[in-house]
């Protein structure tokens, strides 16, 4: 005889068809939504997960700096990404000798490439002047970690210069809202202040930031943990949240491109730390000067 009684199911995890078959092979069991509990419950992580968290942090910056040796007027894209990625999944086989070795990547985007959040990768060839966009993703047992910067290659000009500085400002910003009681909502709201003092807020492409765990490419933020106007959750300790300001400037504007900054931190009891360990802004990231 089929089940009674009811069972609890993850609706946002659950497309229609799926769901039509569970009623079909189970037709007096009441479904009930708990995604929002369980959503919540992964909001909050345990120390041993900050723990690997801090690894993947720390691994993406040996992406991050994989990157800076292979950045060269004439390199592809393609190359300074599968240099990076190398580096991140030799260091995750050093640490986690016994763990599976799968989905660490690299986007690496330059000059008009880089005008979308990750846009794929292409054999483009550097070239001088060029704005970089510098993507690392190592994942360690399903935990996925990040780490972006923009850069450029040898100069940069006035205006290009100006607006990274503006999202750098903002970025700084943001690292100081990170805090327990903040809400999300309000850190995007005081974000935006500043890109609209500047005539940029039209530019900005996403909200400011998500939360980390198990994850893949694709799924697995919680929804209720981004950095965005419409998102009231209020900010705790062990929440692991980023801190990703972006712009854009369409092609033939200007200053043309994407420019973005991400660094991870935890959230403390009267606090945020940081873990991210990689440098931004123009005094470190102009490859070649």
């Amino acid at each position: 005889m089929p089940a009674r009684g009811r069972i609890g199911i993850e609706f946002d995890h659950v497309n229609l068809h799926n769901l039509e078959k569970l009623k079909a092979a189970l037709p007096d069991t009441e479904f009930v939504d708990i995604s929002a509990a369980t959503m919540r419950m992964r909001m909050v992580k345990s120390e041993e997960e900050i723990a690997l968290i801090k690894h993947g942090a720390q691994i993406a910056d040996i992406g991050g700096g994989a990157c800076v040796e292979a950045i060269a007027v004439g390199v592809p894209e393609h190359e300074v990404a599968l240099h990076s990625t190398q580096a991140m999944v030799r260091e995750i086989a050093k640490r986690f000798p016994d763990g599976e070795l799968m989905d660490t990547w690299t986007w690496f985007q330059s000059g008009i490439n880089t005008d979308g959040a990750h846009n794929p990768v292409t054999a483009r060839r550097i070239e001088p002047g060029d704005i970089l966009s510098l993507n690392c993703f190592p994942m360690i047992a399903g935990y996925y970690t990040a780490l972006e910067r923009t850069l450029f290659a040898e100069t940069v000009s006035d205006e290009h210069l100006r607006l990274w500085e503006v999202n750098c400002r903002v970025h700084r910003r943001g690292l100081e809202l990170i805090r327990p009681g903040a809400r999300c909502c309000d850190i995007a709201n005081e974000l935006n202040e500043i890109y609209a003092e500047n005539g940029l807020l039209k530019y900005r492409t996403f909200g400011y930031g998500h939360s980390f765990g198990v994850l893949c490419h694709y799924y697995g933020r919680e929804a209720g943990l981004e950095l965005r106007e419409d998102i009231e959750t209020v900010l705790e300790p062990n929440m692991v949240v980023s801190m990703e300001p972006m712009i854009m400037l369409p092609e033939g504007l200007p200053g043309a491109g994407g420019y973005r900054e991400h660094d991870i931190l935890v959230v403390t009891d009267d606090g945020a730390e940081n873990i991210t360990g990689f440098p931004f802004g123009p005094e470190h990231n102009i490859i070649g000067a």
